[in-house]
């Protein structure tokens, strides 16, 4: 597949933010028992991956860019601002199936190709290591260590990662 035969757009109605969730519940199925556990996975789609809670994410600003393919979801990811020409990645996910296609990036390119950036930042559990890796060839470093109590006895081991630009300026 080539990401020009992809089609990436921004998630905006009821019906996409249904099937944004059910493509979570499917890769978050598929790729964190082993690295969190099955009840925390439960636990934090519960929280994060609801239509309620996907509203609230873009009512408090997180814009959703969803990847399609045949007409058919297979990656989205979530930004937001945080300061001036800082942003933050909330969500980036593709289909298990489809990994190494291409269409991570072109989640990204879609998602900032307008957008002028200085810094971007994404947390990412430390035991990911396929999508580590993905975020250090695609420039990113470890900032930081972070530890989220997220209720419920679960927490987030994570790091802090950021992709810095340079400004044109």
């Amino acid at each position: 597949m080539d990401k020009a035969e992809m089609i990436y757009k921004k998630v905006s109605t009821p019906d996409e933010l249904v099937e944004l969730s059910k493509l979570a519940v499917r890769i978050w199925n598929v790729h964190y028992p082993p690295i969190i556990g099955q009840l925390q996975v439960e636990y934090m789609l519960g929280k994060m991956y609801s239509i309620v809670s996907l509203t609230e994410q873009i009512n408090n600003g997180h814009t959703f860019i969803a990847g399609y393919e045949d007409e058919r979801m297979v990656g989205f990811l979530s930004f937001s601002k945080t300061a001036e020409k800082e942003f933050v990645i909330h969500k980036w996910y593709v289909d298990t199936r489809l990994h190494g296609k291409g269409i991570g990036r072109g989640l990204f390119d879609a998602a900032f190709a307008d957008v002028d950036y200085n810094a971007i930042r994404l947390t990412v559990n430390r035991q990911n290591i396929q999508a580590i890796n993905f975020y250090f060839k695609f420039g990113f470093t470890i900032e930081k260590i972070a530890d989220f109590d997220i209720g419920n006895g679960f927490f987030m081991n994570d790091f802090v990662m950021l992709l810095k630009r340079e400004s044109n300026e």
